[in-house]
């Protein structure tokens, strides 16, 4: 085995998106603090605009890589997710209800955590500043999944879909916030048409239809007109997923089939993309004074403190209620609520909205974020490096265990 692992190319190992990842992040850093910041800040804000007669893109290019190349990632995950709640673990409703409640932990615990921070314990609280209370609430899946793919085949299956479907909960529930909260009026036309095109997918399902290009067009359609809706067009990806059919008369697996064809791509161009063009942060003007400021702390502390301790404490107490265990031992779920804390650039954009127009905020918040999803995943790393198995492969509940070794065993989880 260990030979055979040798023999990998480096791409192949479990570990190469990770470490691709944290290239990227790099990279990107780079180009927003180096003397060509200018040309590159002024390249991603390009302005992208296309007249297809029925539709109207107005985007740049910044904005098409968060709403376009992520709602392909969004789609993908979905697929993952679904396929392990209909045949893998999270088939039974109360293990498939522990992420839910964790995330929902996960956002409440860093909102109070920040009000509190930011409005009444520091020095210069100011009730203003409640604006901000969502900004830690948010979970990166990109980010989260790119870090956690570090510890390569170490990562237990039930631990990295507890994950991700908690980051998947997180984001959706962000998402809801944002339009409840940080929106104008959604467009109902809009958003009836991304209904019953969604409705329209069931439908495609329910019929029998096995081929991926009508879905492939449902996708297009629904993120288009979730792009008009007010909605975040991310959305459409996992809506679809919903949709694709598990299994064919003939044996196929078309959900199977699209979520391998689309795993290159994904861990290899659109995260690394997305890391380019979003992660890095502009380091111009912070001083002492920014790194102490209310709306920094409050921040921080709801990334690295609020996460962990909402998740990790719901997810605790919906498992004794419901008589499910959690998907390993406690450690490496706290591990992975770590890392859940890396909020970047979904934290960053709930900022830009709550503080809109005020540019004496975005130091405080991109330093907030910046320090607190950087310091959460190194914790989080060093934690589950510690708490994980040594070698692979070994969960804590026996169930996910056989249900580990039979995804194992049909290639689900090393296709390419």
């Amino acid at each position: 085995m260990a030979a055979a692992n040798a023999q990998q190319a480096w791409w192949e190992k479990d570990t190469a998106p990770g470490f691709i990842l944290i290239a990227a992040t790099v990279v990107s850093f780079v180009l927003a603090n180096g003397p060509w910041s200018p040309g590159w800040l002024s390249f991603l804000k390009l302005p992208l605009e296309a007249d297809l007669g029925f539709y109207q893109l107005d985007s740049y290019v910044r904005g098409f890589v968060k709403d376009g190349l992520m709602a392909v990632f969004f789609l993908f995950v979905g697929l993952e997710l679904k396929r392990e709640c209909v045949e893998g673990p999270f088939r039974n409703p109360r293990e498939a209800a522990l992420p839910a409640l964790g995330a929902l932990g996960g956002m409440a615990a860093p909102a109070l955590i920040y009000l509190y921070v930011a409005t009444q314990a520091h020095p210069l609280a100011d009730p203003d500043f409640s604006r901000g209370w969502a900004i830690p609430c948010a979970t990166d899946i990109a980010f989260a999944v790119g870090v956690l793919s570090l510890l390569g085949s170490r990562v237990p299956l039930g631990l990295r879909l507890f994950l991700l479907a908690l980051a998947i909960a997180d984001d959706l529930g962000a998402i809801l916030v944002i339009a409840v909260f940080y929106s104008d009026a959604p467009n109902i036309m809009a958003l009836a048409s991304a209904a019953g095109l969604f409705i329209a997918a069931l439908g495609l399902n329910r019929m029998g239809v096995t081929r991926l290009w009508p879905f492939a067009l449902v996708f297009l359609g629904m993120w288009l007109a979730l792009s008009k809706s007010g909605m975040s067009p991310t959305l459409a990806g996992v809506l679809t997923a919903v949709a694709v059919p598990m299994r064919a008369p003939d044996g196929r697996k078309p959900l199977v089939d699209l979520e391998h064809a689309l795993k290159p791509y994904v861990q290899f161009a659109i995260m690394p993309i997305f890391a380019v063009v979003m992660a890095g942060v502009p380091l111009a003007g912070v001083g002492l004074d920014t790194l102490t400021h209310p709306v920094t702390l409050g921040i921080m502390l709801g990334l690295i403190i609020g996460k962990p301790l909402g998740i990790v404490g719901l997810a605790w107490l919906g498992s004794k209620v419901l008589r499910q265990p959690l998907p390993c031992k406690l450690m490496s779920v706290f591990g992975a609520a770590l890392i859940a804390g890396i909020g970047f650039t979904m934290s960053l954009f709930v900022g830009a909205l709550a503080f809109y127009g005020d540019a004496a905020m975005e130091a405080p918040i991109r330093i907030g974020v910046l320090c607190g999803s950087v310091i959460a995943a190194s914790l989080g790393l060093l934690v589950l490096n510690w708490s994980l198995p040594k070698t692979p492969g070994e969960v804590f509940d026996p169930t996910l265990a056989q249900a580990e070794k039979q995804a194992q065993s049909e290639g689900l989880l090393d296709r390419p």
